[in-house]
């Protein structure tokens, strides 16, 4: 398998230090274009599509594998092995976040830092954690993507934008959506929703930053403040961004936090 054709490797800059931005459900490394370009001077970033995403090989897309965030998080650990990268600064955004969170647990020795950009753990209830969503709210969710892609595509990205006025973005998001394969979409869309990564997050010991936005629908405030107490030394930013995507909504206070973890 070419590494770079299947997920669409895209590499600025010539330092020896380095950034690696992964995107979200139902987008592509497009969306980082407002933010990836203010590091290229001093790293050298690394992009890419997840599979299924953006220019990705869809041959590559194995539903066994990608039935768990797991196989997402090998998909990074071998474009790193194949790059020779190490002392990785990631950043994740959203379901990212925590494919990023288990690469750094996988191979440890890949990673320097971790950003994690609106990030949960799991988006479920369960007694005292608070996720967003009760568990029959996320199979209605799924159910409907089931049975109406667009349909939900269109519904469902200017909830997770917010920034209602800036329709702009949502109609990005929507249009996001939208180019993905529907058949690899629900899959993954389920695989994200459903994951419950939470116990993962006593054991990160990579220096960690959590950007939480003060508006998140998707993942609400009670959840960033839940990783901050789980993830031993790591940093807390609360944005004043809303919505779900400050990559795309706010990039300079995006921008502005990770310099600031990283100088």
């Amino acid at each position: 398998m070419n590494v770079v054709r299947r997920n669409n490797i895209a590499i600025k800059g010539t330092s020896s230090q380095v950034m690696m931005f992964a995107h979200g459900f139902g987008c592509d490394q497009n969306m980082w274009r407002y933010v990836a370009p203010a590091f290229e001077d001093n790293y050298k970033t690394v992009l890419f599509d997840q599979v299924g995403a953006g220019g990705s090989d869809l041959s590559a897309f194995i539903p066994q594998k990608y039935e768990k965030l797991e196989g997402y998080a090998d998909d990074i650990i071998e474009i790193a092995t194949m790059l020779q990268l190490s002392e990785i600064i990631f950043v994740g955004h959203s379901v990212s976040a925590l494919i990023g969170i288990i690469a750094s647990q996988k191979a440890p020795a890949l990673f320097k830092s971790l950003v994690l950009v609106a990030p949960s753990p799991s988006y479920i209830n369960e007694g005292n954690y608070i996720g967003g969503f009760t568990k029959p709210q996320i199979e209605e969710l799924l159910e409907t993507m089931d049975n109406n892609h667009l349909g939900w595509s269109a519904a469902m990205a200017p909830v997770i934008m917010g920034n209602q006025d800036r329709k702009e973005l949502a109609e990005e998001l929507t249009n996001s959506f939208c180019r993905m394969d529907p058949t690899i979409a629900k899959h993954f869309a389920r695989t994200t929703f459903l994951s419950d990564k939470r116990e993962l997050l006593s054991y990160v010991n990579t220096p960690s930053l959590i950007l939480q936005c003060s508006d998140d629908v998707i993942a609400p405030q009670a959840v960033g403040k839940y990783m901050h107490q789980q993830i031993k030394g790591s940093k807390l930013i609360l944005m004043k961004a809303i919505g779900h995507c400050p990559n795309l909504s706010a990039p300079e206070e995006t921008i502005n936090a990770i310099t600031q973890f990283l100088s």
